[in-house]
């Protein structure tokens, strides 16, 4: 299961590269700069398009680090630009590129905890299910949704990417 899920993790990462192509197009026809696009946000009180972008990537790779016990590379959140957002977002399907289901052997019973927890643990199953998979797609939501909202042509297939269609 985990290996499937951060599969289509590393899918929908790969999809915002797509929309970060979409964002620049659409700022090239507009005539302004497509890296404005970081500070926007849906309302005042949640993080800017960039934050979103890098908490999205955040979920997934600290996920599988913690759920593996294998070191996730380190993102100071310093990112200016739509490349420089392209280049974590490569740099987070890279990592999880590097792990197989046998990596994940275990992962349901590890004890995960994380700081703002205060000491409270869950096991990788109850993280996994109840906090990294929501955590993404929320997120991940907000990218899609920010560009929507700000004109980017991308819609439903942009975010669903190809499916696995076959014939009956």
């Amino acid at each position: 299961m985990y290996n499937e899920i951060f599969g289509q993790m590393k899918k929908q990462l790969g999809l915002i590269e797509k929309w970060f192509d979409a964002a620049a197009a659409h700022a090239q026809a507009k005539s302004f700069d497509p890296n404005l696009f970081l500070g926007f946000r849906l309302a005042p009180d949640q993080f800017a398009f960039a934050r979103q972008v890098q908490i999205t990537c955040d979920t997934a790779k600290l996920a599988a680090s913690r759920l593996t016990g294998k070191e996730a590379p380190s993102h100071p959140d310093t990112e200016q630009t739509l490349d420089e957002l392209r280049a974590r977002v490569r740099a987070v399907i890279a990592f999880l590129d590097g792990f197989s289901a046998k990596d994940f052997e275990g992962a349901a019973t590890r004890s995960v905890t994380q700081p703002r927890w205060e000491g409270k643990v869950m096991t990788g199953a109850d993280y996994f299910l109840e906090h990294a998979i929501p955590n993404f797609y929320f997120h991940l939501s907000h990218v899609y949704a920010i560009l929507r909202h700000n004109g980017v042509a991308v819609g439903k297939r942009d975010y669903l990417g190809a499916l696995s269609l076959r014939q009956p």
